[in-house]
Formats: C-alpha cells, structure tokens, sequence
C-alpha cells in the first residue's frame, strides 16, 4: 500500500490535533504552532474566529519554556496560517 504524505502548504507539513495545528518539518530548527482559542458559527459548521500562533524550537537541549521564541493572535484561520508561514520562514533563515 503506498503512504500518504498528508497535507501539505508551501512545501512544509501541516498536521493538525483537535484544535492545535502544526506548521513546519520537525527535523528543522523551528516549527509554528497554531492553536484555535474562540469558535464562531457558521451555517452548521464552527469556524476558527481567535487564534494563537507560536513559533517553537525544536532544540531538545532547550527547556519547554524557552522554546516558544514569538507568539501572537491574530483572527482567522487563513490570516493566521500566512503569518506563521512568514515567521517561520523568517526564523529558518536566521533573521530573528
């Protein structure tokens, strides 16, 4: 059976858990993580409305707290997916 890459934007892994969504390749040295903090309804769905981005090392000899390098909240799932692209490409070029 051939595997599944999953989903995919801008050539970064995008995984999400409940109401936490992952951004970026775990073997680099940042990823985002975006968590969905207020709800709004929607016809009968329940779209993102707050939503939290984290920028995080993934430096295992750097304690929990000091691994989220920036944060922010931004409204909207879309919105928020654009600046955690932009932050995290601008963490992976070194230009903090």
């Amino acid at each position: 059976m051939p595997q599944t890459k999953g989903l995919i934007y801008k050539n970064k892994p995008l995984v999400r858990c409940g109401d936490k969504i992952y951004y970026g390749d775990p073997a680099d040295k940042y990823i985002v993580c975006l968590t969905v903090e207020s709800k709004k309804p929607y016809q009968d769905l329940e779209l993102p409305e707050d939503v939290q981005i984290q920028v995080i090392s993934t430096d295992p000899n750097v304690s929990k707290r000091k691994r989220i390098v920036k944060t922010g909240t931004k409204k909207g799932l879309f919105v928020s997916i654009d600046i955690a692209e932009a932050w995290l490409k601008r963490y992976l070029r070194g230009n903090e």
